[in-house]
């Protein structure tokens, strides 16, 4: 039987220590490059937009925030992403978040902002996949408002327009 030599030795376990090392740092992401993008200018939605036209917008978001802001401190809107919910707003409100957690369905509004990765911290910590690639939340598959119930809120909205006149 041939004995190795001490130098095989250290050689090896040089490899394989590097080797361990590679895949440690491969594997917790810790020297991965940040993502990187270019910043070339204004979107390309805000270019298409005339002046006048971005004015109106925002106007009309400035209103929807401060609807939903009324909306949320009467009680009468709980979402469970960031930001304006012009669906909800529009429609009188809503509690998104019970409606979640009791499998009956969200807004439409809603609905696109769970797929998009836009859940407040909370609620995203519930939100994964299923086998088919649907978005559960707690285990039950997030759908959209049965259509009986979008129809209805889309009669509320229009009786809110018809109000504010």
């Amino acid at each position: 039987m041939k004995v190795l030599h001490s130098n095989t030795v250290k050689k090896t376990g040089l490899v394989v220590g590097l080797l361990a090392v590679g895949y440690v740092l491969g594997a917790s992401g810790i020297l991965q490059p940040d993502d990187v993008r270019a910043q070339v200018g204004k979107p390309e939605v805000v270019n298409r937009m005339s002046g006048e036209g971005l004015q109106k917008i925002k106007g009309a978001v400035e209103a929807l925030q401060s609807a939903q802001l009324l909306l949320e401190q009467e009680q009468k809107l709980v979402t469970v992403t960031g930001g304006l919910n012009a669906f909800l707003v529009l429609s009188g409100g809503g509690n998104i978040r019970q409606d979640l957690e009791n499998g009956r369905g969200v807004d439409p509004e809603t609905f696109a902002a769970l797929h998009a990765g836009l859940a407040q911290e909370p609620i995203q910590r519930e939100l994964s996949r299923d086998f088919e690639g649907r978005l559960t939340f707690k285990g039950k598959i997030v759908r959209m408002y049965s259509v009986k119930r979008l129809k209805k809120m889309f009669e509320d909205r229009q009786a809110l327009i018809e109000a504010a006149k």
